[in-house]
């Protein structure tokens, strides 16, 4: 499915018990839409550091023979999909290194656009590079970084960090979180009792019993230990905001929070918008499962169409944009959703989606409602043509891949598609939808205007290094028999 691809999630958790690492598997679970192909907890008892991550989703990756071995009452967890660094097992996270204050693991959502010289960077510190990723790059300069305390050491270390980055990272007796000044990845603070938690997404916060209490601050770095929780702020300019705008069409869940607006209700009224932007004389309004289903309401009340169900997703397929091989998507986009003829047949059908990447998904579900019996088949699509890349932690293709870039024009994607018309939400409207000004939101997608300077190349440049052995005093839970 030609869908973009969300870096990862992540999540942290200072208990008051030892089963830290039991929680964030929940909690990984509920942010298991940020990513899919690889899964990893790093704990701490307050001595001993143990981690664990393997290739898969969530519930593939661990079992209770695992979680029982990470022991502890503070842990930090990821569910990651690839941009920087290859779909393998030494990229899969948390990351760790190791420096005069001890051992470090951190867990990344976003990208850096300066990874390369960074890398030049941690080379001299004398730090082993064990992946390909930009997050083990962080790590390592943290650990290496001046400082008495972490918390010194990561606003030491953000000034040098260009992009995009929100981090929770676990040492011996402290959880920590920072964001990128930009805020261009969300990132969340929420209590359970006497529990803290930080997460992507304040869904996973719901998961796990936790309130949510705010959002992580741009250039704020956030200390928990046995002293309670304690915030700094990083040396770096926060004037400017970048918000990727994208959370709100289609990243983050419907039922997260994110820079104080409700998902649902932003993509709701992004639905209502293209009603009065793109009528048509049409029988009825389906959207197209999951994420679009807001929208799909939205224009459903707005025109006052009758709103039905006409696409039937298989629950158990995952989102399939997750698959990196393109003839695996395209089979993984056949088995995801079935029409019902029922609804379809003779009818007029408006169909909401909630982007067009490629282009290919949206050919096949015009063409499966054909055949289902739908007579006209308006396409309607809650967020502006995607024609640029992006640099910051989302997959959306190459600038050849892209068909809006590539076509041009809207009357061009809908013939390519198949659709009998075809409308987007103007970015204006997309914006005002989430009630932020321009200023404060990530549009490069979109636009072409990137909040920090980027080289537009998709070309993957990091060296393949091996991984090596992982010594005391992490303790490397075994694989299950």
């Amino acid at each position: 499915m030609d869908a973009p691809r969300e870096a990862c999630g992540v999540f942290g958790i200072y208990g008051q018990g030892g089963v830290a690492a039991r929680t964030t598997y929940f909690g990984l679970y509920a942010l298991q839409h940020r990513g899919q192909e690889s899964a990893g907890i790093a704990a701490s008892d307050g001595e001993t550091l143990r981690f664990y991550k393997q290739m898969g989703l969530v519930e593939r990756v661990f079992d209770e023979r695992i979680l029982r071995q990470l022991i502890g009452h503070i842990a930090c967890g990821h569910t990651r999909y690839s941009t920087t660094g290859s779909s393998r097992v030494e990229n899969a996270q948390p990351v760790f290194a190791d420096g005069d204050l001890g051992r470090v693991f951190a867990v990344h959502n976003g990208n850096l656009v300066n990874a390369a010289d960074l890398r030049g960077a941690v080379a001299e510190t004398g730090h082993t590079v064990r992946t390909t990723s930009d997050s083990e790059l962080i790590a390592a300069l943290i650990a290496a970084a001046p400082g008495a305390t972490w918390a010194e050491r990561v606003c030491r270390t953000m000034p040098r960090l260009i992009g995009s980055y929100s981090l929770v990272m676990l040492t011996r007796d402290q959880l920590i979180g920072a964001r990128d000044p930009l805020g261009n990845r969300p990132l969340c603070i929420g209590r359970r009792d006497g529990d803290w938690v930080l997460a992507s997404e304040s869904c996973a916060l719901d998961t796990v019993g936790a309130q949510f209490i705010r959002e992580i601050e741009p250039g704020e770095v956030v200390t928990i230990d046995a002293g309670g929780v304690a915030s700094r702020r990083a040396p770096v300019d926060t004037s400017r905001r970048a918000l990727c705008l994208f959370e709100h069409i289609y990243l983050a869940r419907a039922d997260s929070v994110v820079d104080r607006q409700l998902v649902y209700e932003a993509r709701y009224e992004m639905g209502r918008q293209l009603a009065r932007d793109y009528s048509v004389e049409a029988d009825l309004v389906i959207g197209v499962p999951m994420t679009a289903l807001p929208a799909a309401h939205g224009y459903a009340a707005e025109s006052g169409l009758p709103y039905r169900d006409g696409l039937v997703s298989n629950r158990y397929m995952h989102r399939t944009f997750i698959q990196p091989d393109q003839a695996m998507r395209a089979a993984a986009a056949r088995l995801k959703y079935n029409p019902l003829p029922e609804v379809l047949r003779d009818r007029r059908v408006v169909v909401v989606d909630d982007s067009i990447v490629r282009g290919t998904s949206q050919h096949q579900i015009v063409g499966m409602l054909r055949r289902a019996g739908a007579s006209e088949v308006h396409l309607r699509i809650c967020a502006p043509p995607l024609r640029h890349p992006c640099l910051l932690g989302v997959d959306m293709a190459t600038y050849d891949e892209l068909i809006a870039h590539r076509l041009g024009e809207v009357e061009a994607i809908r013939d390519a598609v198949g659709a009998d018309s075809l409308g987007y939400l103007s970015l204006a409207s997309s914006i005002r939808t989430v009630g932020l000004e321009r200023g404060r939101l990530c549009t490069a997608c979109f636009s072409g205007e990137y909040p920090v300077p980027v080289q537009l190349k998709m070309a993957g440049v990091n060296p393949k290094l091996s991984l090596e052995s992982l010594e005391a005093p992490t303790a490397s839970v075994p694989e299950p028999t």
